[in-house]
This record gives structure tokens, sequence and C-alpha cells, in this order.
């Protein structure tokens, strides 16, 4: 994050660099980069004459290199982006020659989502000295929350960990589905606001009452009533609540029980860096580790596998989610 904040504000500045070579397994930075070089190096009016958009797919390296040779008409830069330059990665090192010396009046965007340069090899080296490699990674589930965090505090805004919790839960780690979502807010609520669930269940449509979260958190406290009465809404909402969904955050979270009970330290901190959690959550596993003791994790986790193979149509016949929910009530009790 504070890599790709520094690349837009050399941007902001007219700090600009001849290629940009965007790579990694999250998109979310690679979209923000492109996009803001898209709408902020040229003028409305340079755009016309000077912008182009090419696709991986339908282009080459040699045609890329042709038009990267241009000179611009009437502006200081030509910009040029080839979104989906992933699919150029068996012929991308022959960019490594216009790369050696570059257009200074061209701004050659490559985004290249989902795959890396390999770093030993010239083309990384010659981008790397002569442009900007910028590489976007996955973030964790883990580290979702804090990255929610940070981006709300940029905006004016604050979250409670339990709000965190539900957009990461609800969103997983898609970056720029949680952006979106977020955006929903900000047209809504006013800035200095501190985002609680009720905000999310109101202006997203994330129930703070019946989610995966909520349930996660009655089992590990050995709340039957409650965590029925969440099985049995998942049960009438089915497309809201998808059953591989609830099964695999439970299956992760009796892991990490496993986990905790096989550490030998209990600490907060030891154990939010064991089970990559934030310690706001650790009071959960410490209470769930009282409930559960080793022997007993074991064999949920057992049972949870064999349903989710179950729920995937393994030796069963095409059982219902309403079954699958019932089923998994008394693996957990």
């Amino acid at each position: 994050m504070e890599e790709a904040k520094r690349i837009l504000n050399d941007i902001k500045n007219r700090n600009l660099k001849p290629i940009y070579f965007l790579m990694g397994d999250e998109p979310f930075y690679i979209d923000a980069i492109s996009n803001f070089i898209a709408k902020k190096v040229l003028t409305e009016a340079e755009q016309g004459f000077n912008q182009m958009v090419l696709y991986g797919k339908d282009t080459s390296v040699n045609e890329i290199v042709s038009n990267a040779k241009r000179y611009p008409m009437m502006a200081d830069y030509q910009v040029l982006i080839i979104k989906e330059a992933q699919h150029l990665s068996r012929t991308i090192e022959q960019l490594a020659s216009y790369a050696e010396k570059p257009q200074a009046t061209t701004i050659l965007v490559m985004c290249y989502k989902y795959k890396k340069l390999d770093k030993r090899k010239a083309a990384y080296k010659i981008l790397s000295k002569n442009g900007v490699v910028f590489e976007s990674k996955k973030l964790y589930e883990n580290q979702v929350a804090d990255w929610i965090k940070r981006l709300l505090t940029a905006k004016g805004y604050q979250i409670t960990p339990k709000a965190a919790a539900l957009l990461v839960e609800f969103l997983g780690t898609d970056l720029s589905k949680i952006s979106n979502e977020l955006e929903k807010l900000f047209l809504v609520i006013e800035k200095q606001t501190e985002i609680t669930p009720s905000h999310i269940e109101q202006h997203i449509g994330i129930s703070k009452d019946f989610n995966n979260f909520e349930l996660k958190k009655a089992v590990g406290k050995k709340d039957i009533k409650k965590a029925t009465r969440i099985i049995n809404y998942f049960a009438q909402n089915p497309k809201d609540n998808p059953f591989v969904v609830t099964i695999t955050l439970l299956n992760s979270f009796f892991t990490q029980l496993l986990q905790y009970h096989g550490m030998n330290d209990h600490s907060p901190k030891a154990v939010a860096q064991v089970l990559r959690v934030s310690p706001y959550f650790v009071g959960e596993y410490q209470t769930a580790a009282k409930n559960y003791p080793m022997r007993s994790v074991s064999g949920i986790v057992s049972g949870l596998r064999k349903l989710d193979l179950k729920g995937k149509g393994v030796g069963s016949q095409n059982m219902s989610q309403q079954d699958l929910l019932k089923e998994l009530l008394t693996v957990l009790f």
C-alpha cells in the first residue's frame, strides 16, 4: 500500500517514468495506478490523440513497441496502456530491448495481472532500472481488516473491529470488491463517522446478526440455541449464505483451534501471530479451547471434511443445503 501511494504521489507531482510494469496477484493496485495514469497524465483534450489502450490478447510486443516509439501530438506525452498484458507472458522478454532505451515522451503502462516477471532475467532488471516495476501482492485474510482500517482512515472514517470482520467474512480478500462496497457507505455516511455493523447491514446488506462470523462465535461458545437460529436463517436464505462458504470458514476455525491446543504460549500476541488473526479475536479461540478439548476438535475437523465432500456431491445423493446444515449441527454439537 505504501509503495503504491509513493508511485501515485510521484505521478501526481509529474515525476513520471517512461515505463510502469504493474504485476502480481492483487489486481486492485494495478487498476488503481493504471487508472490514475489514464486520468491524470494528459488533459481531456490531449487524450483524444495521445492515449491508447491495447489488450494483451489482441496485440504483440512488437506492436506495443511500435506504438510506444511514436511521438505525441500537441502534448508533452503520449500514454499507452496495455491491459491483460499477462497474455504476452511467452514473449514478454522481448520488451527488454525497448526498455534499454525507452521513448522519453511515452508513458507505457503494462498491466501484468496474476503473473510476475522472473527477477533473474534481463527484462526485469532493465525495466527496474529505467522504469517502475511494481508487484501487487495478495493480502492474507488476517491482513485485510487492517487494510480496510487504513483505507477508511485515509478517507476520514473509522470502523469497529467487528464491522471490519463482517466485511472480510462476507467479501473475502477481494480488495476491489471491498472498495466498491465501501464507496456505497461514503455516499450516505458523513466523514469522521465510526462505521459499525449496523451501517453495513443497512447500506451494504450484510446481516449483522445472521452471518458466518456470528455463527463461528456462537459455536465457539457452544451456544447451540443461537447457532441453530443462524443455521435456520441460512437454510431459508441459501443464495445469500452458500454452504461452501460456511463449511470452509468453520473448517478453518477448528483447524486453527487444533493449532491453538498445540501451542505452549497462549498469550494474545503469540496466538495472533501463529493463527494469523487479529488480536481482537484471540478471546474467541481462548473460549472455544475451553469448550472443545483437542480430541473433540479432531473429531469435528474430520466430520467437517466429510460433510464438505457431501456438499460437493461425493458420497451423497444431491443433499439439499437444508439437510447439509442440519447435519452440520450434529457435527458441531
